[in-house]
């Protein structure tokens, strides 16, 4: 069974708030299933942004853990933002959250696919 978007993206928040760096949900989606967008501030103030793995990158035996993959590497703030704004467009229903962290390894905080 699969955590709900709700659920998950609380856990998140928490655990990357308790890891010394900072977390907020800059948009609430679909509680049940609502797609799970994360746009992360770099140390030199550029962003990158994640968003959910496709389906095929899941490891199987862990089939309620959520994966990002990088959709977006060291952008403009304004040009994650327009990335997100056209993903709202298309479905209302997704969270976004935004990280503040300045160590590499994202994979401490959150699942990122391999590329």
């Amino acid at each position: 069974m699969r955590l709900t978007s709700e659920f998950w993206v609380a856990a998140l928040v928490r655990r990357v708030n308790s890891s010394g760096a900072f977390a907020a949900l800059s948009k609430k989606g679909a509680a049940e299933a609502g797609a799970i967008f994360i746009k992360f501030r770099n140390a030199d103030g550029t962003y990158d942004l994640f968003g959910p793995a496709p389906q095929m990158a899941y490891d199987e035996s862990k089939p309620q853990e959520r994966q990002f993959t990088l959709l977006k590497r060291r952008v403009e703030e304004a040009d994650a933002d327009a990335d997100l704004e056209k993903q709202k467009r298309w479905d209302r229903d997704l969270w976004i959250v935004e990280i503040e962290d300045y160590r590499d390894d994202r994979g401490e905080l959150f699942p990122v696919a391999p590329e």
